[in-house]
């Protein structure tokens, strides 16, 4: 067996730097008993290295091109350009010319072949990279063969497949290419066989796309393919295309594209049985390999022969189940507003707090709701209340209810439903389970305050296993406050009364979300506290430029240290660091425990405090507040003043005095149970690091860090003792890079299958971009796409477009004039950061980010809930 030529019967799949992920596929489909793949071979990477190890301009240019970013697209189209021209006249090693010569002889080299390119870094179970070097069809005789393979290996370097390496973090000195030389076949139809839907990712739902000819047509875009879906051994659905021209291959070799005669346009490329039969052979496939695959087919002569076969990398991994029942899944991101995927410990911590029936995925935590559903009384309740913050949620389910994915239970109703006749009336009068005292929120935070110092006085005594079991217990602490009877009352009191608010003034005035005007400024909400507190820090800074020139070249997080030698030194670094004592524990994504807090890199801060200070006045914070405060107050009294007009005015204005009260008095609190959480997260962590430094000392790990990519129960027994496998380690440092590119459905099936809801409302603008209205109000302004915050630059007017926003984000919403996120709710943060600040707000836009531009202009209506693009 020669290292530069080997053929498909002679690999195996340990030979994936010597044959490509291609290659190594190609090998490994050949040996399959009933699968029929054209005979090749493979000129491995061995021979593309030969040809250019020794070549020092390839590597002075190579050495440019691994400087620059995916951005320098002039810089890397010129020195890419370069590199295919030397590639392109370098000398094939003669010893290749010779392996090749052998195998050709040996597979016939009067047959015409298709000339492939297999990169190492393609076609592998986490990156695809199809189509990112060039394949040459219909290729006759040695010197032809010899040109392409020397054409494969310089479309390593076209523009394309450097900008995608750059995308994907792969080195481009670490990434070679073999060449496949395959025997070709004459195919009447070609095309492609996903073996998971690729629009649903149903994993039992099985894609064809046909055509006749060639498939690079159908690959390359310039035809229409039929479509087939195939599910348990059954056509569920048909579409056929009218195919009005083929690729043919030509005698004298390479292709030609023809038309096809008017009267098969129409024709259904394959027969029922045909469809059948390559169906059988992608679940052959798909068994084979273990996960779904994208597998390219011709057909010839009424035999499927398998060109290629490669893993679907899109598809978003399936929640573990513990039997083959249908189950339902709800992102818990969504609800959470924080969709990034999170690393084992900070998903095991959540799991240890939360009663749910949780399941992970793709780096992602995910509620089974199944029983919720299969039971008509709770379903119902279920589906109400979630709907109320996420109408996209709520659509999922009920499509899945109508087409009865999950088996109804005997309805279990005792009771029979409560008479809603009086629903509307004014006599309908509000009713809560708690007395409308705002003590009752004093005596909860006060009480939260003191359970964590309570924490930060005695895990300091605790090391090494015993440090897991105090933690262990303190979380039973942490449960008792995040699920604390009279605390859910607070909130639920609130929320029930935002939402009797919206429904009876628009029912008796015809104003829409009335609430969101009345929770602006209420007392006790944290995290508007933290937004406005960071004003302050910028009012203590102000007044010393050389604090704020300092602050504009900072560079790393011992800045801090240096502040002393400046006028105003001292006063800034005791603002700073009092904000980091009350709000340091926070950061974005922050119910990841293993994410970076405010205190462990403070330079995060830095520049939303010189934007505040760009933008804003002294006592910006203090005059916001009162602000919000008193438009609350005029809308009370306007309410009020309507309402007495009305019939039984005097009644429903009373009524609603009290309500908008409670709402006044305890919505603040709706933020205060998650902070109390983050605080004692930050506490956990900060000892379970001082683990790791032992743990590093004593080489068990390589860095502290390495410790967030295991389980809560897994770093235990390594903190016991002292042993582990550090592959497990890099292994998992790899599935989350893998994780990071993957976007989290809000609803997901067993089946694999996303189920995407849809908004149903009328009187929308035609071309507005649809969402959930959040906070009411019309604002047009400057979109500011950000999707992270550390690289936030805001104007004060600026609309802030992101996909999600979580606490860690409160900070930037003093600046901006409104907010679109891709996910969240009516109580989710963003939303009600939004309403106390008073901002426009439009959240749960699919896909904001990619179709609103950084610097257009928005018109955002948090009113009707939608975004027009206006320049």
């Amino acid at each position: 067996m020669s290292s530069l030529v080997l053929g498909f019967q002679e690999m195996d799949n340990t030979l994936l730097s010597l044959v490509g992920g291609k290659g190594l596929n190609l090998g490994e489909l050949s040996k399959m008993a009933g699968i029929q793949v054209p005979e090749g071979f493979c000129v491995t990477t061995v021979g593309y290295q030969k040809a250019i190890e020794h070549n020092e301009t390839f590597q002075s240019l190579l050495d440019r091109l691994t400087l620059l970013k995916a951005a320098d697209r002039d810089q890397i189209s010129e020195i890419s350009k370069q590199i295919r021209q030397i590639i392109i006249e370098v000398e094939i090693p003669s010893e290749v010319v010779k392996a090749v010569t052998h195998y050709l002889i040996q597979f016939g080299d009067e047959y015409a072949y298709a000339v492939r390119s297999s990169a190492t870094a393609e076609d592998l179970p986490h990156a695809s990279f199809a189509g990112q070097q060039d394949t040459y069809l219909n290729i006759i005789g040695l010197e032809a063969i010899l040109q392409h393979i020397s054409k494969c290996w310089a479309s390593l370097f076209t523009d394309r497949a450097v900008i995608y390496r750059i995308q994907n973090g792969f080195d481009h000195r670490h990434v070679y290419l073999s060449v496949i030389v395959q025997k070709m076949v004459f195919p009447q139809a070609s095309g492609i066989l996903f073996t998971a839907d690729p629009i649903t990712s149903n994993r039992k739902l099985l894609s064809i796309d046909a055509s006749f000819g060639l498939g690079e047509a159908l690959v390359s875009g310039l035809v229409s393919a039929d479509c087939y879906k195939v599910q348990d051994g059954e056509i569920v659905d048909k579409r056929i295309a009218t195919k009005k021209i083929a690729i043919y291959v030509r005698k004298e070799g390479g292709t030609e594209t023809q038309q096809i005669d008017p009267a098969q346009q129409q024709t259904q490329t394959l027969t029922e049985q045909q469809i059948l039969q390559l169906a059988r052979i992608g679940r052959q496939i798909e068994a084979y390999f273990g996960r779904p695959q994208d597998i390219e087919w011709c057909l010839v002569d009424d035999v499927f022969y398998i060109v290629q076969s490669r893993p679907i990398t899109t598809l978003f991994p399936i929640p573990e189940a513990n039997d083959q029942k249908n189950h339902v899944y709800v992102s818990v991101g969504h609800q959470q507003m924080m969709t990034d995927p999170m690393k084992p410990l900070g998903l095991s911590f959540y799991m240890l707090i939360t009663p749910a029936p949780m399941r992970k995925a793709g780096g992602r935590l995910f509620v089974d709701v199944t029983h919720m559903l299969a039971s008509p009384v709770s379903r119902e309740t279920f589906i109400n209340t979630l709907g109320k913050s996420d109408p996209l949620t709520k659509d999922a389910f009920l499509t899945l209810i109508e087409r009865e994915y999950i088996k109804s239970l005997p309805d279990d109703r005792k009771e029979p439903s409560p008479d809603n006749s009086s629903k509307g009336k004014s006599s309908a009068v509000f009713q809560t389970q708690i007395d409308n005292d705002p003590a009752i929120v004093s005596d909860l935070i006060k009480n939260s305050q003191i359970s964590i110092e309570d924490l930060k006085q005695n895990i300091q005594t605790k090391s090494g296993a015993a440090l897991f079991d105090f933690i262990l217990e303190d979380l039973q602490e942490l449960k008792k406050n995040l699920f604390d009877p009279q605390s859910t009352k607070v909130f639920m009191s609130a929320m029930n009364a935002s939402s009797w608010i919206n429904e009876k003034m628009y029912e008796w005035l015809g104003e829409k979300n009335a609430a969101d005007t009345l929770s602006q400024s209420v007392p006790n909400n944290i995290t508007s506290e933290m937004g406005l507190a960071l004003l302050d820090v910028a009012d203590v800074i102000r007044p010393y430029p050389q604090i704020i020139d300092y602050l504009q070249h900072v560079k790393d997080d011992n800045f801090l240290d240096e502040l002393v030698k400046f006028d105003g030194g001292q006063e800034t670094q005791v603002a700073i660091n009092a904000y980091l004592g009350k709000y340091g524990m926070r950061c974005a994504g922050e119910i990841d425990i293993s994410r970076t807090r405010w205190s462990e890199k403070p330079i995060t801060l830095v520049p939303m405090i010189l934007s505040n200070i760009k933008n804003f006045e002294p006592n910006a914070g203090k005059r916001k507040f009162e602000q919000g405060r008193q438009e609350a107050l005029e809308k009370e009294q306007e309410i009020l003043d309507r309402l007495k007009q009305l019939p039984d005015g005097e009644q429903k204005a009373e009524e609603t005095k009290r309500v908008i009260s409670l709402i006044r008095n305890f919505i603040g609190y709706r933020e205060y149970p998650k902070y109390g959480m983050i605080n004692r997260y930050f506490i956990y962590k900060q000892a379970l690091l001082k683990e790791a430094e032992q743990l590093v000392q004593a080489s068990v790990i390589h860095e502290k860090e390495d410790i967030y990519y295991l389980t809560f129960d897994e770093l235990h027994k390594v903190v016991r003792t002292n042993k582990l496998d550090y592959q497990i380690i890099s292994k998992r440092k790899d599935d989350y890079k893998v994780f990071e590119k993957l976007t989290p459905p809000r609803v997901i099936t067993s089946d694999g299958e996303i189920i995407a809801g849809k908004y149903d409302r009328e009187n929308i603008p035609a071309e507005a971009i649809v969402g959930l209205p959040v906070s009411t109000g019309v604002i047009e302004g400057r979109a500011r796409v950000i999707l992270i915050m550390e690289d936030a630059v805001l104007e004060d007017g600026d609309i802030l477009v992101t996909a999600f926003t979580d606490p860690g984000w409160t900070s930037l919403f003093v600046s901006i004039k409104g907010l679109v996120t891709e996910v969240g709710g009516l109580m989710t943060h963003g939303a009600v950061i939004a309403r106390e600040f008073g901002l426009p707000a439009v959240v749960g836009v699919e896909n904001a980010t990619k179709i609103i531009k950084d610097g257009q202009r928005i018109r955002v209506n948090g009113t009707d809930g939608y975004i027009e693009i206006l320049s």
